[in-house]
């Protein structure tokens, strides 16, 4: 895979990496020599992380200041639209009404002057010492329910009320993502801490079935991300 190759010369060239997902720290991980490596964390619950070797690498941290309610999806949007690259931004945080960004240095200048707009809304950014939010848990809605199983057609056809038919037509525009891959078997049994999202919808960790019923039905438990 040329993303993992290109981060791999990074650190063999004394670089660190760009930020990585869970899915691609996994890949890197498997290339790499257990001690040969340190990961950089820029909070406690950090989902997309950056692999270093010596020097801890620089990582800067935003404040979305907007004054209308936006989604997560929303500020997604307005970073691919300005064509910034997944591997240089981070996460995206939102916490108590406040919209949080991390970003590698290298973007700076192009995102300070060009990220005016989020679903149509004028915004402004400013930069926050990187340890701002070091301690930050992430927050989650717990959703509970009964299922006729844990399969992840029935599971998206629970969480957004549409019938199973309608999942499929959802896959097959390529809306679901499945631990970062885009989802092609709707038969797919969701595992313990499985990560999906649904296009326009929001982002979800599976947490497992809680008991079984008495009509062969199945109570879930399931994080959305807020």
């Amino acid at each position: 895979m040329y993303f993992i190759e290109k981060n791999l010369n990074r650190l063999w060239n004394q670089h660190s990496t760009y930020f990585l997902d869970p899915k691609e720290l996994s890949l890197l991980k498997g290339k790499l020599k257990k001690g040969d490596y340190s990961i950089y964390y820029p909070y406690k619950d950090s989902e997309k992380v950056i692999v270093y070797q010596k020097e801890i690498p620089e990582v800067l941290l935003y404040e979305i200041k907007i004054k209308v309610p936006v989604r997560h999806q929303d500020i997604l949007g307005s970073l691919y639209s300005l064509n910034i690259a997944p591997e240089l931004f981070g996460d995206i945080l939102l916490i108590d009404g406040r919209y949080f960004l991390y970003l590698l240095p290298i973007v700076r200048n192009y995102f300070e002057s060009n990220f005016l707009m989020v679903r149509n809304c004028s915004v402004s950014v400013e930069e926050l010492p990187i340890d701002t939010l070091y301690d930050y848990e992430r927050k989650y809605e717990l959703i509970e329910g009964i299922v006729s199983s844990n399969r992840i057609d029935t599971i998206i056809a629970f969480l957004c009320h549409i019938a199973r038919k309608d999942v499929v037509e959802k896959i097959q525009k390529k809306e679901i993502l499945l631990n970062y891959d885009i989802l092609k078997d709707s038969s797919y049994k969701l595992k313990e801490n499985d990560v999906f999202s649904i296009k326009r919808i929001g982002k979800y960790r599976y947490k497992g079935i809680i008991k079984e019923t008495k009509g062969n039905h199945v109570v879930v438990q399931i994080y959305k991300y807020i």
